[in-house]
């Protein structure tokens, strides 16, 4: 391989190396020393040694950067657990207070738009991840701060509005101009799409348990509803295209558009995706302005990447900032890619291809690794997308500047996203392609994978060469679970609820899905399946529904509209109670058949056997709890019990024998766990299903009762998810 000519490499491709690798030192990672010995390398290998003062300077900077916004500190910190009332300007995502300078979360979401709040709840610090392939909401607010931008410091949930102030001013106009003259939804898409509140299409659906953007993400259009680069392209490049037409030169050009990006970020709603892309957008336009329109990609990415991570250096773990510098690398190569198809092709037709599926491909194992599932359909709903996009964002734009007086241009606005709702639809009914967690093997293998592709792209190796690369990666990631197949038992941490995952080699069974009372919150769409899909399941053989309480079996719909499920088991077949018609609906909505289990029911799989120990079925109690189906697990001389909210006096006609693991009843209410099923069983260890609650569970006497029967308690409120193996 030829050694690149000397004075080859842009500066910001060794400075950026460098500022990576002091943010990953800053934050404990190892990784760090890598990347400063790529930068390294790279000026080494260009002859550039002089260059090796940036990667320095680099690191330098980046680690100071880093340590700057992890130690400041959280004006919020005194008031965690309190109940408060405080007001602040409300975005749709943040409420910005003034005294103390500080920004928070509200759960739930207010319906009321942005504008000015006085909200009443409890305080609580943000929480690390609790689930595979859950949500780490600490790691997040974490990188939406910044050097000049106050980190979020807490969540207000239980959040109660007391006074609300609409927006006003000229966001308050440019909304109005946004929905005017069009339907609830449309509206709702419109403001998504240009000024990033997403609080009003995310109550939308298409139909009962279709919502609007589980269509989106299942199409592979989901960054759609975000603001980001695509938004900010879209509108420069109408601007460029106009100044070019009128003759303009380079400087005024790209140099205008650059001085518009101020007010655009002031305009609409702030968030990291849109201030990341007006400050890389910037950055591209001034080498533009700079380069007379023909500058280095690769120094124009890194000093984008510059600009970013030097303000707000925590962005380097958000999944964002990775899919859109990801995407653009990759788009580096779109006319190399265009240039291998059919020359008959048109050549925005071929250009289009090839931008979507490097963009596909360049983000592959952060959309996997992140969401645990990949959208099919993802090319052919991009392209369409892509071109209603292009009219879609500088109309709504201009409709927005027009404010009251929008009514025509939103008769075409409304056609315009009336289509892109029905795109959205229809490629969100295609299966998706479940995925789980990425690993380092994994992230090697792509690797692997990725190099195999770009030599061939540079014609260095033969196409049979990098598809049996690419043949091998995939065999390799893919053969260890068949290898060696999982038997565990899963406890999620669904906060104050139930959900237990069985998993054997050939037999997959959910026991309840989590719920929230007086919640908007889906457990089961935001906890359960995304931890789920992280594990690696791509199906269930068995939804156990324990009873009708919503804490267990609320998320229970939405597992089976997100997955395919072999059969639902349900004990008593309740007919006025709405969480359990909901799921029974669902049920039929997928046509997944019923059972109404009884005691002695069971199910065999490589070497275990679950057996159904309650109820009896022959009467029924007009409480819910006594009603719960309970289930043993045997595997090899091994047990384990599960017993949904049983009472005492239900858990001694159980007769469930010796256990090594019991999966306490009701969450560990002081009138289940009781001492004559703690003689009985015997179990060595209790897992307590519980989270932040105000019934006292785990109870005290529960606790006790569980250190004199010398059963270690283990709870998922101070432990997170709880994986035992099965023997």
């Amino acid at each position: 391989m030829p050694r690149p000519r000397a004075g080859s490499l842009p500066w910001p491709v060794p400075a950026v190396a460098g500022v990576i690798g002091g943010i990953l030192l800053a934050l404990g990672q190892g990784w760090g020393w890598a990347a400063l010995l790529v930068g390294a390398g790279l000026v080494l290998w260009h002859a550039r040694p002089v260059l090796l003062v940036l990667v320095a300077l680099g690191g330098a900077a980046g680690w100071a950067s880093a340590h700057a916004v992890l130690t400041r500190p959280n004006h919020l910190t005194p008031w965690f657990g309190a109940q408060v009332t405080v007001q602040g300007e409300w975005d749709g995502q943040f409420l910005t207070l003034r005294d103390p300078p500080a920004r928070v979360t509200l759960a739930p979401k207010p319906t009321q738009g942005p504008g000015r709040l006085r909200v009443s709840g409890r305080l609580l610090a943000p929480e690390g991840r609790r689930t595979p392939g859950g949500f780490d909401q600490a790691a997040w607010f974490r990188a939406q701060g910044g050097l000049l931008s106050v980190t979020p410091g807490g969540a207000l949930v239980g959040a109660r509005v007391r006074e609300f102030q609409p927006q006003g001013g000229l966001r308050g106009w440019f909304r109005r101009g946004l929905t005017t003259g069009l339907t609830e939804r449309q509206g709702a898409l419109m403001q998504a799409i240009e000024l990033g509140d997403r609080g009003d299409i995310s109550r939308e659906q298409f139909s009962e348990g279709e919502a609007v953007r589980d269509a989106f993400a299942r199409a592979g259009l989901a960054h759609l509803m975000a603001l980001s680069g695509q938004n900010v392209a879209i509108l420069t490049g109408a601007l460029i295209l106009l100044l070019t037409r009128l003759g303009a030169a380079p400087a005024w050009r790209f140099g205008l558009p650059v001085l518009l990006l101020g007010p655009y970020l002031l305009l609409v709603q702030s968030s990291a995706s849109i201030t990341r892309a007006v400050l890389m957008g910037g950055a591209v336009l001034l080498a533009l302005a700079l380069g007379r329109g023909r500058p280095d990609p690769p120094g124009v990415i890194a000093l984008a990447a510059l600009a970013c991570l030097l303000l707000f250096p925590l962005w380097l773990t958000d999944v964002g900032f990775q899919l859109s510098f990801l995407a653009v690398l990759a788009l580096t190569q779109s006319e190399r890619v265009a240039g291998l198809l059919p020359g008959r092709w048109p050549r925005w037709l071929r250009l289009g291809l090839a931008a979507t599926l490097l963009a596909e491909a360049g983000t592959l194992p952060v959309i996997a690794g992140t969401f645990g599932q990949v959208p099919l359909v993802g090319l052919p709903a991009n392209l369409l997308a892509g071109g209603i996009m292009a009219l879609l964002v500088p109309l709504g734009f201009l409709a927005g500047l027009l404010g009251p007086m929008a009514l025509p241009l939103n008769m075409v606005n409304g056609v315009l996203a009336d289509a892109l709702l029905l795109v959205a639809r229809t490629f969100g009914h295609a299966p998706v392609l479940s995925w789980g967690q990425v690993g380092v093997g994994g992230l090697l293998a792509y690797g692997a994978a990725l190099l195999a592709g770009w030599l061939w792209l540079l014609g260095r190796v033969r196409a049979p060469a990098a598809l049996s690369t690419w043949l091998a990666c995939l065999l390799l990631t893919t053969l260890p679970g068949r290898l060696h197949p999982a038997r565990e038992v899963v406890f999620l941490d669904v906060g104050q609820g139930d959900s237990t995952l069985i998993r054997l080699p050939h037999l997959t069974v959910l026991v309840d899905a989590g719920g929230s009372v007086g919640s908007d919150y889906d457990v089961g769409a935001h906890t359960v399946v995304p931890t789920l899909r992280a594990l690696g399941v791509r199906k269930l053989d068995v939804l156990v529904a324990t009873h009708a309480d919503t804490d267990h079996i609320e998320g229970a719909a939405s597992v089976l509209r997100a997955m395919p499920v072999g059969e639902v088991w349900i004990g008593q077949r309740k007919t006025d109670d709405p969480v359990l018609t909901a799921v029974l609906l669902a049920a039929r909505e997928r046509h997944v058949p019923v059972r109404e289990v009884r005691r002695g029911d069971q199910v065999s799989s490589d070497g275990a056997t679950l057996t159904v120990l309650w109820p009896a079925g022959h009467a029924w109690s007009t409480e819910d709890n006594d009603n719960s189906v309970a289930l043993r697990l045997e595997s090899r001389g091994w047990r384990a019990a599960f017993l949904g909210d049983l009472p005492a006096p239900v858990e001694e006609r159980l007769v469930a024998g010796p256990l090594d693991l019991l999966k306490a009843a009701h969450h560990g209410s002081r009138h289940s766990t009781g001492a004559a099923l703690l003689a009985q069983t015997a179990p060595a260890d209790t897992v307590v299903s519980v989270g932040r609650n105000t019934y006292g569970h785990p109870h005290p006497d529960v606790l006790t009762r569980l250190t004199q029967a010398h059963s270690r308690a283990w709870r998922t409120d101070q432990l997170g998810t709880i994986r035992w193996p099965v023997p």
